[in-house]
């Protein structure tokens, strides 16, 4: 069986590019792991790779769903775990790229998770509750309820709060209690797991410059024909990143301007966020990329897979 390759950051470190460039020297398919890129018709917001930037090679777990549809870490784990097989009945090696950590550690560490019957009226009546409370109000009563989750989850991270809310109130028990890892929190021995980072300072430069190709790609037009499609600022698809910051520019309520210097503010801390995520987790080697030498660290990556590749397939 093919190791798996893991390569995971946070936002705008260059994942896409590098994995691409791995895939090409390894034969390797990309199996992405971005709970935004699963959205059909979201392409600008979610810095989903275009065909030109795939460069040919196969990117596998995007463009699974319609905006409006509900979709879990249960059901990217069902996506995976089929492709994953696909993938070794042909013995490609798969490459695991990408920025939302639960749904990298759901399929590496073997996470089981609850999955309660959707409840779209308690979805949104805890919604409203964010809205008009706050989202400290909300992440406190977390806290009183499941502290071991609340503690895991930063008081901005609205979307995690209400579904941890959402699982509590439906099952009656913290959705803590309900997460565990069938495998022992321990990855497969075939298993490459690989951590990409750059300093904050270039890794800032990069957001700014990637927001600003956003907009000039089409970014608020894309928001617009979401909305004009029937797509409405409630949809959990609507509140990412890019999207939520560019729905009140479109309904006048804000500058172009304003909203920008929203999201890139946003996006930075959503990048310190994914850091302190991958920090935690069972990462073999972190490689520090840098700007104008990204050549030399692609191929101290490449050599190190390579090497492990070999130690996997003597075992």
């Amino acid at each position: 069986m093919p190791p798996l390759i893991v390569l995971v950051g946070p936002t705008a470190v260059g994942k896409t590019d590098l994995a691409v460039r791995l895939a090409e020297e390894l034969k390797a398919e990309i199996l992405t792991a971005d709970s935004m890129q699963i959205y059909k018709g979201m392409n600008i917001g979610t810095a989903k790779p275009t065909r030109e930037e795939r460069r040919g090679v196969p990117h596998h777990l995007i463009d699974l769903v319609d905006p409006d549809q509900t979709f879990t870490v249960v059901d990217y784990q069902e996506h995976y775990r089929k492709k994953l097989k696909e993938l070794e009945i042909k013995k490609s090696i798969p490459i695991l790229s990408g920025g939302t950590g639960l749904y990298v550690r759901a399929v590496t560490q073997d996470f089981s998770f609850p999955d309660p019957p959707a409840d779209s009226k308690l979805r949104a009546e805890l919604r409203q509750k964010a809205e008009t409370e706050g989202k400290t109000a909300l992440h406190q009563w977390l806290s009183r309820v499941d502290p071991k989750s609340a503690a895991k989850i930063h008081v901005n991270d609205v979307k995690r709060t209400l579904r941890a809310l959402e699982v509590y109130v439906n099952t009656g028990t913290p959705f803590s209690k309900l997460q565990k890892s069938v495998g022992g929190n321990k990855l497969s021995e075939d298993t490459i797991y690989i951590g990409l980072s750059r300093t904050r300072e270039e890794l800032y430069q990069r957001i700014e410059l990637r927001v600003d190709q956003m907009i000039k790609t089409g970014l608020r037009e894309e928001v617009q024909s979401l909305l004009e499609l029937g797509y409405g600022p409630e949809l959990q698809s609507m509140q990412g990143l890019g999207y939520k910051e560019i729905i009140p520019v479109i309904k006048g309520e804000t500058t172009l301007d304003q909203a920008l210097t929203l999201l890139k503010t946003r996006t930075r801390r959503y990048a310190k966020r994914q850091l302190t995520w991958f920090r935690r987790e069972p990462i073999e080697r972190w490689f520090a990329l840098e700007k104008g030498d990204e050549q030399k660290t692609f191929l101290k990556i490449l050599k190190y897979i390579e090497g492990r590749i070999n130690q996997v397939s003597n075992k």
